[in-house]
């Protein structure tokens, strides 16, 4: 297998290209969806869909279309949770947010734009055609209203109220965790895994996301801007429902302990070739942006 980093360059260059802007249309659509697309970020996405395609021995090259598809429909739920209606963030990434850079109307249309790419880029993706669909039903149900979206409307549902960690937690396996699951698993479905790999492949994604969300809420309290390149201290200024805010710093701790060790032994369970993604799992335990 390859290494996060190169994993994360095949991603990259491919996003690089994805989009183009027309000559004379500088400052449109297709510029502020490029603007969000690549202005930075981990890649986690992309890069779990490409190593469970190569743990299961599959071909990466063809699988880097929808591999990029996920990072296109993550930046898109970015665009449009930074927006007034909804966080009114105006720093992502270490950047002016979208709507900051080119007005609340294109901003939205950029996230309704690269929405569409997505499934255009996963369509056109040189898999199989039944793996094609296989990660359009997985994509297409982990970024909707069964998926993400609910997440995010729950979300917005749940300011001002007294969350329990229950309610929570599936605010979270909705809004993060599906598309991390999601991310696994179209990697193990462009790969032609069986259900059982499937199943195993999304338990490890949705663990993953609720110990990732969890470290967010962390690092929300002791972070800084430029560390975590977006505004810090919003949770608490905004009386969001948190883990920390529920937990205390222990407590998330021993909860993302207990996630990720959960998340590394569903892979030893189900896959052979498992080192990368187990220390993938322990490196974004501990990260700190």
């Amino acid at each position: 297998m390859k290494s996060f980093a190169a994993y994360k360059s095949m991603a990259d260059a491919f996003l690089q290209q994805a989009i183009t802007v027309p000559a004379g249309e500088e400052g449109g659509l297709a510029e502020s969806m490029r603007y969000s697309l690549l202005a930075g970020g981990k890649r986690i996405r992309p890069v779990l869909a490409l190593a469970f395609c190569d743990a299961l021995g599959g071909d990466i090259e063809k699988a880097l279309p929808a591999a990029c598809a996920l990072e296109m429909i993550h930046t898109y739920s970015l665009i449009h949770d930074d927006l007034p209606c909804m966080d009114d963030d105006v720093l992502r990434r270490g950047k002016p947010t979208n709507h900051v850079v080119y007005g609340e109307c294109t901003a939205t249309l950029a996230g309704d734009a690269l929405q569409s790419l997505a499934f255009e880029t996963l369509a056109s993706a040189p898999l199989e055609s039944g793996r094609i669909v296989r990660c359009l039903k997985i994509l297409s149900e982990a970024a909707g209203y069964r998926g993400m979206c609910q997440g995010q409307f729950l979300d917005m549902e749940g300011e001002g109220k007294s969350l329990t960690a229950e309610e929570l937690t599936h605010i979270n396996n909705l809004k993060t965790g599906a598309l991390l699951s999601a991310a696994c698993r179209m990697g193990a479905a462009a790969a032609g895994a069986d259900e059982k790999q499937l199943e195993a492949a999304g338990t490890f994604g949705s663990l993953l996301g609720l110990a990732f969300q969890i470290r967010d809420d962390v690092l929300d309290v002791i972070s800084t801007d430029a560390e975590l390149g977006k505004s810090v201290g919003s949770d608490v200024q905004e009386h969001k429902n948190t883990y920390m805010a529920l937990l205390g710093m222990e407590g998330c701790n021993r909860e993302i302990s207990r996630l990720t060790a959960s998340a590394v032994a569903v892979l030893e369970e189900n896959f052979t070739d498992t080192a990368f993604l187990s220390d993938l799992a322990r490196s974004l335990a501990e990260r700190v942006n």
